[in-house]
């Protein structure tokens, strides 16, 4: 097994000194070779690190919390023995890394900053745990955001794709520049470098020309957080809707083809629309619109009331499982065209008869889903058929559905600062109020109590 750590120190410039131990070769089970070893996990309670790792449900250094899991994971793949011994250029690396975070709009202390800068004053075996949980916690924050999925409200679900950040970690050690490695966990897109750049250009005190800068760099610091919940290499063609907007972009092999504008949820949070991603697999013509309970119970049905005929004027049935339901017809609620994709908020895009709602500067007006106001256009894109094509399907009368050629991802964001489709920075007001749920969990100073939480916890 690894030699244990001998003694850790500071060096002018912040550097972590390691002293080294003669490390032995790693165990190899069954099936593995030299140069691509198989760790075996057991042994781990018979070493003190594995001891210490596994002496309580959670760790605390200096009265900072590590995530046990990642540690857990990393260490499983090197024995539990202390590894920093021998990796100083490795460890400086990515210590001057952490220390950079605030490039990404990420506070350095949430990664241990303070304490990595006078790890002098710990026991050998916290100085190791701390070193590992910094770069490992630092690794999955650019790798899917410091506040991930399972920390966020249930209508905020975007995910990039799952990295294992322990191998991530393993790959870093073993690179000639460690932080080059980590730092490719994070987004490249358009939006996020351009972020990055004006977070830069406000860091070192030019604001560009703006005026509210406190307010400026926040709201950057959050768009960075909500760029990196996003896949790391999107889908060439993708329909993309942006909440905060109220505008939708096609794009085809990666480049914007259309865009037109749309309406989106309310502002009352049950009716906003959510961030997530779907697919897009059909289109309904002269679709039905079957009320939700809660819209048909809270708002239409008490109508009935007073007018007996409301339901008969407005196209409305009962149907026999005691649900209610718009017939198709050029008044219908879903106009003439339904995008089909299958999610769970059961949010959809859909044409409308009230054309007029588009010329309005706020058009958060739904329940919820997306109201498209050229969609025929959009659908003719989508099929990949002339616009007269989708006319004569809906002229036809009667409710049909036409598979895409194939299946489109659409993403529905809520994107407050962005880069459009001419290359230029724009900001949104943030309407759904969502900016100041995510600020304070990209700086432990701005955390409530309550809301320090070891990462991977959920919210509550």
């Amino acid at each position: 097994m690894r030699g244990r750590l001998a003694s850790v120190g500071l060096i002018a410039g912040g550097a972590i000194v390691l002293a080294a131990c003669a490390p032995a070769p790693p165990v190899v089970l069954a099936g593995g070779s030299q140069s691509e070893p198989v760790f075996a996990l057991a042994p781990h309670a018979n070493t003190q690190l594995g001891k210490l790792i596994d002496s309580a449900p959670e760790l605390v250094v200096a009265g900072e919390r590590l995530n046990v899991g990642l540690l857990r994971r990393f260490y499983a793949g090197h024995g539990f023995e202390p590894i920093w011994t021998t990796r100083q250029a490795q460890a400086d690396s990515l210590m001057n890394a952490v220390l950079r975070a605030g490039d990404h709009g990420l506070a350095p202390e949430l990664f241990h900053a303070n304490l990595l800068r006078q790890t002098a004053t710990l026991p050998p075996l916290d100085r190791e745990l701390l070193v590992s949980d910094a770069f490992l916690s630092y690794a999955d924050a650019l790798a899917r955001g410091a506040m991930p999925a399972e920390r966020r409200t249930d209508d905020e679900v975007l995910t990039p794709e799952p990295i294992d950040v322990a191998a991530a970690l393993d790959a870093a050690i073993g690179s000639p520049d460690p932080a080059a490695v980590i730092e490719a966990l994070a987004p490249t897109t358009p939006t996020y470098r351009a972020l990055r750049q004006v977070l830069q250009r406000y860091r070192s005190g030019t604001p560009a020309g703006d005026k509210a800068t406190t307010n400026r760099v926040r709201e950057i610091e959050v768009n960075l957080e909500r760029q990196r919940w996003l896949p790391r290499q999107l889908p060439a063609e993708r329909v993309w809707v942006n909440a905060a907007d109220a505008q939708l972009v096609f794009y085809r092999a990666d480049r914007p083809v259309f865009s037109t504008r749309v309406i989106v949820g309310q502002d009352e949070r049950r009716n906003q629309s959510p961030e997530f991603r779907a697919t897009m697999d059909g289109i309904l013509f002269n679709p039905p619109w079957n009320i939700p309970e809660d819209i048909a119970t809270e708002e239409i049905l008490p109508k009935t009331s007073s007018d007996p005929n409301y339901l008969a004027r407005h196209n409305m049935v009962m149907l026999p499982n005691g649900g209610l339901q718009q017939l198709p017809g050029p008044n219908a609620g879903l106009g003439q065209l339904k995008f089909e994709m299958e999610n769970r908020f059961g949010v959809y895009l859909h044409d409308t008869p009230s054309k007029n709602l588009f010329s309005r500067d706020n058009r958060r007006i739904s329940h919820g889903c997306i109201r498209v106001q050229n969609p025929r256009e959009l659908a003719a894109l989508l099929m990949q058929q002339p616009i007269d094509t989708i006319n004569q399907a809906i002229a036809v009368g009667g409710t049909t559905r036409s598979n895409l050629p194939a299946p489109v991802p659409v993403f529905v964001v809520y994107q407050t600062a962005y880069v459009d489709s001419d290359g230029a920075l724009q900001f949104r007001p943030d309407v759904y109020n969502r900016d100041a749920e995510i600020w304070p969990h990209l700086d432990p100073v701005r955390q409530p109590v309550a809301e320090r939480a070891p990462p991977g916890q959920p919210r509550g």
